[in-house]
This record gives C-alpha cells, structure tokens and sequence, in this order.
C-alpha cells in the first residue's frame, strides 16, 4: 500500500466531516489538531510499517482528531478501529461523549460498541449453580454461601431478570467486592458456549455479539493485551484487520509488564493441590465412578503428596536466602539479573515435572466433561456435567498459571526476554515472582509485528523532550515520533512555584513536619486544590500532623472511594465552600477537575520510583550491565513524564487558570533539576528554594 490511498476524495470526506463537526461545535480550527489528522491520514495509508507515536498536548483534541482521521480510512480499507485506553475514565468519555459527538456532527455514519473482558460479566450459569448447589456436600463445588452473599446472589438473579441489570461489574448499583463478582463469573475454559443453557441469555456473548462488523470498538489496554497473548480474534478481531488507536499509551509497558508477570505462593498451591483432588475425586464419585475420572482421581491421588512434597522441598531451599525487610510483614530477595541459582532452579524444575502430570489429569478431566455435555458418553447424571466444567476450568487455569512460573525459574537463563525474578517472604507463605523488564520484545511479537496499522498517542509520551524513554520501553526503536503542543497561553494561566524550605525531602521527619506546616498558609487563598504525594507512609505522617480544623477541608485518599472523594469535592465547590483533595499517583492522572474544581496542585516531591521495587532495581542492574547510567537515562526521565502528568491536573481547557507549588527543593539544587524544568511545559517560574 502507498500514499495513493489517501486519494482526493477520501482526503475532502475527512476536511468535510471536519469543517462540519467544527460549525456544529462554534469550535475555531486548531493547528495542531489538523496536524495530527494530517500525521494519522499519512501513516494509516502509508506502506508497512505503519506506526506512529503521537504527543499531544492538553487542549489538542486528539480524540476528535484521530477519529476524524482513522474512521473514513478505515472504512474505505476494510478495517476495524481498536480504540484502546488505561482507564475507565477516558473509555466512558470515548464511548459516552465523543463517539456520539463525532457522529451526529460530521456526516460520517458508523457504528462503534465497547468491549470488555470475559470477567467483567456475570455468567449465569455461575450464579444459578451458585444458589442451587449451595449446601450441598456431596457437590462441593462451592463454599457455602453466608446470608449476605446468598442475598446479594438472588439481587443480582432478580435484577438481571427484570431488566435492570445488564449482567455487567460495572453498571452494578452497588458496592460490589472482587470475591463475590469472581464467584459468579468464568474464564474461557470454564465457559460450555453454546452448548450452555443460559447462552441466549449471556451477558458476554451478547456484548459480543455486538462487536461484530461494528467500524470502531472502544477497549482497553488490559483486553488488547489478554486478546493479543490468546492469539489475537478471541473477542477483538484479528490484529491483522485491526487499526489500533494506543490512547494514554504511555501506560502500555507498566500494562504489558503486569499482563505478563507470573506470581505463586508455595503454602497456598500446596493447599491448592488438595483442593484438586477433592473436586476431582468428588467428580468421579457423583458420576457413579465411571472407569475414566476413576482413573483420573486415582492419578492425581498420587501426584498431590509428590507436589506437595516438591513444593516443601522448594520452599526450605529459598530459607537460605538473603532478605531485605520492605515493611513489618514482608521481606524480599531478588535475584541478580534475574538468575535462578543452580540449586533453586533444579527445585523448581523438580516441582514442575510433577505439576506437569496434575495438569495433564485436570486437562483429561476437563476434555471428559465437554465430551458429556456433547452426550459423547454415557456417565450416571451426565446432564450435571455443565455443572462441573466451570471448577475444573478454573483448577486448570492456575495450574497453568503455576507452571509457567515454576517453568520460569527452572530455566531463567534459557529466556530471551528480560526478567526480574524475586521471592517475597510473608509472614505465612513464599511467593515467587517473575516479571518482564523489556516489555517491547512482547509488544513486538504479539502486536506490532501484527497489527495493520498503530497509533501511539498521550498528552505525554516524552521524557527530557524526547521519545527515546518510551520508544525503548515498547519496542519501536525506528518508529517516527510527534510532538503537536498545547495551544495553552501556560505562561500567562500557570504559575509554578518553588518556595524556600529548609528540609530535604531525603529526610522523611523533617520534610513532613515541613510540609504539614507549610500546606494549610499555601491553600489558605484557594478555593480548591489537589495535593499529591508519592507514599502512603508520607501521606499518611503529614495529615496527621495537620491542625484539625484543616482537616475538615480535606478529601483524602483511603478514607472512601475514589469516585465518592471526587463527588463529594466536587458537591463542596458548588456549594461554595472549600474542599482539598489529597492522594497519591492515582489522583495525578486520569482525573478531570476543570476550573475551581482545582485552582492549586501541589507536588510534596519528585515522583521518583520507589527505590526498593523489584522490577526498577533489576531494569538498573541491566542498564549497568550495558553500560548505562541507569538514574540519568531510567529514573530521571520517568520521574520527568509523571511530573508532567501531574502538573497537567490543573489546566483543562483555554480559559482555565491557576499555580503549582512543588515542595522539593531538589529541583533546583541538583543537577537533573533543570532537565526537569525543561521537560515542562512553559509555565512562569518563581524559583524561590534555588
């Protein structure tokens, strides 16, 4: 494919769905959001390879300008837009405000839907089994349910029932914790499809069902990824007929890191084993001991005292370890370049052989029940099978899930990707961890090296004015990169301020008795603020320190949920009275407070990386070992990008205004400070701690 493809006509349908959308909105023409439409309509039908990482600034417009772009290309390709993002926040944005926008005032006609995982829908099969086997032992698939859960259980089969309930985590009314949502909801291998009684009425297969030859779905970066490591076309269609639009991508390798960690602990798997052989031998017997799961349940009989044994073995072998104490409860050591020791190692593939033959039961186990949900044999109460499927899914499911991590330490040097290996000692268990380091090698198997077309895009993507910090992290060492800036007047709306402070924020008892003076004189003229720290402990220290009727003001993090503390300032302003958000890196991006909704940030210090993580301690062992300095060229430039998203909480749109106080002297007293300033955006500076 060429640049021929962007052809005349195609080239007015994108300036006329803009001219359009902007006469509807009474918005001008920004410079650089044509710039941007431009930049994607090249890349889009440019040749292989066609990437692109785009930074635009806060007040671009990107969303408007890469849909305006993406969609009539991708139609007249054949292709499906894949808009994926970090957070919750900007997909409902995406999906709520902007597509229906985009569509009733450009002309163009298409369709878009969202996406989500399996496991943010109720499957109903789940739920059914749920309060029709609760109690009964001699089906022990399930706990029994508490009073509060077997209400909450039948709220949610009524609810679904009448229609006021989709079947979806998120739209639930009420508060809802993770142990009862993951009771009542399934992973592939549990999941009979079609095959189910309740497939019609399915939650997931509907939602589905509407991604089909929709032009544009709204993701996440947590699907693309679960999509991608499944072979890609498990729920979002192939990546090879895909345009995927990266938003908040700067997230992306902390997101593939995460997706493609491996963690176990010990104590519990060995726990995990006897649970296998219980519903396996209870299988068998419910199913009046056909010769098949007789044979299954009698092999895992033998297996599980070898695991355990393995395991057992495993865990003495780790006691010698050196460990350094993170906090009273837990205890780290972490393998220099990710290498097992001899010894460690040859435990471990010890214990992996084993688990090999358990999981090759459950797997036998699992083909058995498919087999008799299809009616392919003749088992006493064959109908129960669709029953059984979702448990043995599930025991399935981690028993890979441990394998892979007892593959990994067994043969750590044999890996071509990167990893950070440690083990955690708790105060009860031993928890082993491997996490990959070069996230862009994984990036580059599974979805650049596939994708039709990708578009990078942030408000920041640079790190010290480059983008050479992000194109190594996600694998794209060739990939073109544009900075588009923000049409912000920042000198004449932004003041940042350094004030003089006699602490060093290396000195934990000074700076927060510092700062807990400092802060209620900095916010005493301002109506509203967000003040950002970067530790629980520091955060925590500090407000209690403050005088109490100040707290009275505050909104903290910890003390209700996100979304109640947003609500709840937001209620205050409008009620004309003061209100003062405090949190942590969580509360520096992602969070929309335009106007008095926030006249003053405050930093309380450098978002530098926490100096005792795993995963950062081994990307600077590795960058050593090449030779790099790993603060300059690793822990300045990250700090850089999160100093940015955290100042960018305070402008949101042209006629917005306010100042910056950042309690961190360093900036001005080291010599990375100025790196720092320059990676800002043009702000007016009163330097006073220089």
């Amino acid at each position: 494919m060429t640049t021929s493809a962007l052809n005349t006509e195609l080239k007015h349908k994108i300036q006329e769905g803009y001219r359009a959308w902007l006469k509807a909105r009474q918005f001008r023409a920004r410079r650089g959001q044509r710039e941007m439409i431009a930049h994607i309509a090249r890349t889009l039908t440019g040749d292989a390879r066609r990437i692109i990482a785009i930074e635009a600034g806060t007040g671009t417009g990107k969303t408007a300008a890469y849909c305006l772009a993406a969609v009539p290309i991708a139609q007249a390709l054949g292709k499906t837009i894949v808009i994926s993002s970090a957070t919750v926040a900007l997909q409902e944005q995406v999906v709520l405000r902007d597509l229906p926008d985009l569509k009733k005032n450009t002309g163009f006609q298409f369709d878009f839907a969202l996406a989500k995982g399996r496991g943010r829908y109720l499957c109903l099969k789940r739920l059914d089994d749920r309060l029709k086997y609760s109690g009964q032992q001699e089906i022990p698939l399930f706990d029994t349910l508490s009073e509060d859960s077997t209400a909450l259980y039948h709220s949610m089969l009524v609810a679904f029932g009448e229609r006021s309930w989709d079947g979806e985590f998120d739209s639930w009314p009420h508060d809802l914790d993770q142990d009862s949502w993951r009771a009542v909801t399934t992973d592939h291998r549990g999941c009979t499809n079609n095959k189910c009684g309740f497939f019609k009425q399915c939650p997931f297969f509907k939602a589905r069902n509407r991604l089909e030859g929709v032009d544009v779905i709204v993701a996440n970066h947590d699907l693309v990824l679960a999509d991608l490591s499944l072979g890609g076309g498990a729920v979002l269609p192939d990546p090879e007929d895909c345009i995927y639009i990266l938003d908040e991508a700067h997230h992306l390798p902390e997101k593939t890191q995460q997706h493609f960690s491996v963690a176990a602990r010990l104590g519990a798997t060995a726990s995990w084993v006897d649970t296998v052989a219980s519903v396996l031998g209870s299988l068998t017997q419910r199913f009046s001991r056909p010769a098949e799961l007789l044979d299954i349940s009698t092999r895992v009989a033998d297996h599980g005292p070898r695991f355990a044994s393995a395991l057992a073995d495993l865990t003495d072998g780790l006691a010698g370890l050196d460990y350094l104490p993170r906090d009273e409860t837990l205890e780290t050591h972490r393998f220099p370049l990710g290498k097992i020791p001899d010894d460690v190692a040859e435990l471990a593939a010890i214990a992996a052989k084993v688990l090999v033959d358990i999981e090759s039961v459950i797997e036998h186990a699992h083909e058995l029940l498919q087999k008799a949900i299809a009616g392919e044999l003749d088992w006493e109460r064959s109908y129960e099978a669709e029953d059984w499927l979702p448990a043995v899914g599930q025991l399935q499911t981690r028993a890979l899930a441990t394998l892979a991590l007892l593959d990994d330490f067994a043969d750590s040097g044999a890996n071509k990707a990167l990893h950070a290996r440690w083990v955690n000692r708790h105060e009860s268990d031993v928890e082993l961890i491997s996490a990959p380091i070069e996230p862009g090698q994984l990036l580059e198997e599974n979805l650049w090296s596939r994708c039709f077309a990708a578009i990078c895009t942030s408000a920041t993507l640079t790190a010290l004015g480059g983008f050479e910090r992000f194109f190594e992290r996600v694998g794209l060492p060739d990939c073109q990169g544009v900075r588009i800036p923000s049409p912000f007047d920042f000198p004449r709306i932004v003041c940042l301020t350094v004030p003089e402070m006699s602490s060093d924020p290396r000195d934990f008892a000074a700076h927060s008795e510092e700062v807990a003076m400092l802060l209620p004189k900095l916010l005493a003229d301002d109506p509203s603020g967000l003040v950002l720290f970067t530790s629980w402990r520091q955060m925590n220290e500090v407000c209690s320190q403050l005088p109490r009727e100040f707290c009275e003001s505050l909104k903290i993090q910890g003390k209700a949920s996100k979304q109640t503390l947003l609500e709840a300032h937001r209620a205050n302003i409008e009620a004309g009275e003061k209100s003062y958000l405090i949190g942590l890196a969580s509360f520096a991006e992602g969070v929309d407070l335009p106007d008095d909704l926030c006249r003053h940030v405050i930093i309380v210090r450098l978002p530098f990386s926490v100096p005792d993580d795993p995963i950062d301690q081994a990307m600077a062992e590795w960058a050593e070992a090449k030779g790099k300095n790993p603060f300059y060229e690793i822990t300045v430039p990250d700090a850089a990008l999160k100093l940015v998203q955290a100042c960018g909480r305070l402008i949101r749109h042209e006629g917005d205004y306010g100042r910056i106080t950042l309690l961190d002297r360093r900036i001005v007293t080291q010599r990375y400070g100025r790196a720092l300033l320059d990676s800002l955006p043009p702000y007016r500076l009163e330097l006073n701690g220089a």
